[in-house]
């Protein structure tokens, strides 16, 4: 095990200079606090990033992946799943009941933190009133996108019980690219076509990959 000056040692320092002076590898050795018997917890982290991808692959890891990892239990799992959730919610609105979605660019920005880097493909919908504001967010499905596990139906049933007047559709794609396969433009017109027989209109589809995203209505195909 290497040994560390006090002063460089990521707990130490973090209270001494500032979260801000450490890097990823030393933010990640305090979460996890301890090493093991033969490698220090800064060690640790940075074989942890290694295996992972860096920052941003760790993000994508479900609990199961991260609990394969040497080195992370129970404890430790939870410990970097709870840091990576405050910080996307860190970077997101709190106050959803005032947020009003006017550019494809808002409705990117509020769900970029919450669903850009999850590790499976999640679809949803943002429940909007009259003047595009938000009323709610639900997750319609979870896993592989395909017709069978997104329908109109399931899609358009929040937003009725809300009384919505629209809905922003939305999911991510784990793979890290956000343009559209042709699946999502089929379900796209699904759901268009849907709206228009409920009156509840779809606004945009929103694709989201780590930090970026792909607008059906920016690309003029809404």
């Amino acid at each position: 095990m290497t040994r560390i000056l006090p002063i460089d040692r990521p707990r130490e320092k973090l209270l001494e200079r500032g979260a801000s002076t450490l890097g990823v590898n030393e933010l990640l050795a305090v979460l996890l606090g301890t090493g093991t018997r033969a490698t220090s917890a800064l060690e640790l982290a940075n074989e942890l990033l290694d295996r992972a991808g860096g920052l941003q692959g760790l993000s994508h890891l479900s609990p199961a992946a991260l609990s394969k990892l040497r080195g992370l239990k129970d404890a430790r799992v939870a410990r970097i799943l709870a840091a990576l959730e405050l910080g996307k919610r860190a970077v997101s609105p709190a106050d959803t009941g005032k947020l009003r979605f006017r550019l494809p660019e808002d409705a990117a920005k509020f769900l970029l933190p919450r669903f850009g880097s999850r590790p499976v493909e999640e679809f949803g919908v943002l429940v909007l009133d009259t003047r595009n504001r938000l009323k709610r967010v639900e997750v319609v499905s979870r896993g592989t996108l395909n017709g069978s596990l997104v329908h109109p139906r399931e899609v358009y049933r929040e937003a009725a019980i809300q009384q919505a007047a629209a809905i922003i559709a939305f999911h991510n794609h784990p793979s890290g690219d956000p343009t559209p396969s042709p699946e999502d433009r089929a379900l796209t017109q699904r759901l268009r076509q849907a709206g228009k027989i409920l009156g509840i209109d779809l606004l945009d589809h929103v694709i989201l990959a780590g930090n970026r995203y792909w607008s059906f209505k920016e690309h003029n195909e809404l």
